[in-house]
């Protein structure tokens, strides 16, 4: 890490002579900080490398806006940028059917880990707590809930257990002095990926495109066992289709 003096210096030479060698250094050194700052969100099974890219972008837009005649050091003003690149990147990542779409399930997202005192599900007591502290509906809080407890984009769907899911924890760094989160939550959201998505599904046949749609973009989940009434096939079947439309999703929208 840069003395104060040494950072003053180069953020001086960036911003009164566009030096472009001092904003080098002074990204270089605080690589290691970004790295620190990824790892505490390694909880969401995302590659860790894509999450200090994506910090690593916040620092360089820290860097370009740092003002060294503030008086406050360049990892304090820097911690914010990154976080808000690294988050903005979890929520259009962690699913290839976003959890949070609009702002108030974003708020809910983010804070529904700080508010929950154990693993597992809410007990009604929680659940009434978090809706008060929030500001939001109890109905709201257990479909976040049951959202973020679903199986995550990568589709390794399990072969024995028919609704439950695996919840990655949510790790985030403590910022007292800025509220990250809000700048994320009032962040104009990028609809590319649900565009992707409805345009993947397009490819699917009929009862594909259904047993997706019910099963995953459905704010009331379907169980396989309806599905399997439905179409008249083992629920095992059903399961079966569901992975393959998976898979077919998969491809679609990262060809």
């Amino acid at each position: 890490m840069l003395s104060a003096e040494d950072e003053r210096g180069l953020a001086e030479r960036l911003q009164q002579d566009d030096d472009l060698q001092a904003a080098r250094k002074l990204i270089m050194s605080h690589l290691r900080f970004v790295v620190h700052i990824a790892k505490s969100y390694s909880g969401y099974g995302l590659p860790q490398a894509d999450l200090i890219q994506e910090g690593n972008i916040g620092l360089m837009k820290a860097v370009k806006r740092f003002d060294p005649t503030v008086g406050v050091r360049l990892v304090s003003f820097a911690v914010h940028w990154i976080k808000a690149e690294i988050h903005e990147f979890v929520l259009k990542n962690w699913r290839i059917v976003k959890v949070a779409t609009t702002k108030a399930q974003r708020k809910l997202f983010f804070n529904l880990r700080k508010n929950k005192k154990r693993l597992g599900w809410f007990t009604h007591a929680e659940v009434q707590n978090v809706a008060e502290t929030l500001g939001v509906s109890t109905k709201e809080v257990l479909q976040m809930e049951a959202r973020m407890s679903s199986h995550d984009q990568a589709f390794d769907l399990s072969a024995d257990d028919d609704e439950s899911g695996s919840f990655a924890p949510v790790q985030f760094l403590e910022d007292k002095t800025t509220d990250v989160e809000s700048d994320v939550i009032n962040a104009d959201w990028d609809s590319n990926a649900s565009s992707r998505l409805y345009a993947a599904l397009k490819t699917l046949d009929d009862r594909s495109q259904h047993i997706i749609q019910t099963r995953w973009l459905s704010d009331d989940k379907t169980t396989l066992q309806d599905l399997a009434d439905k179409y008249q096939v083992s629920a095992e079947r059903v399961r079966q289709i569901e992975k393959n439309a998976m898979k077919k999703l998969q491809n679609s929208m990262t060809a």
